[in-house]
């Protein structure tokens, strides 16, 4: 398994105790020959690369979208 460097946004497969596939989507931290490390929507994920079914480097997320305003139609 091929990881990027560090700061970049990436999605990692990895299997949890029950046996289900999980991502973690975010920022990799980083990463060694045991861990993988991924701060993403749900916090900081240690993931060990045992787990990992696979992993890549994925584009930046899309901008927020602009909310509606409350005083329009209607």
């Amino acid at each position: 398994m091929t990881l990027p460097e560090p700061g970049r946004r990436v999605v990692v497969r990895y299997l949890l105790p029950s046996g289900q596939a999980t991502d973690a989507l975010g920022e990799l931290l980083g990463a060694d020959a045991e861990t993988v490390v991924v701060d993403g929507k749900r916090g900081v994920e240690r993931i060990a690369v045992a787990d990992i079914i696979a992993a890549k480097e994925v584009p930046p997320s899309p901008p927020p979208r602009a909310r509606r305003g409350s005083g329009g139609r209607g």
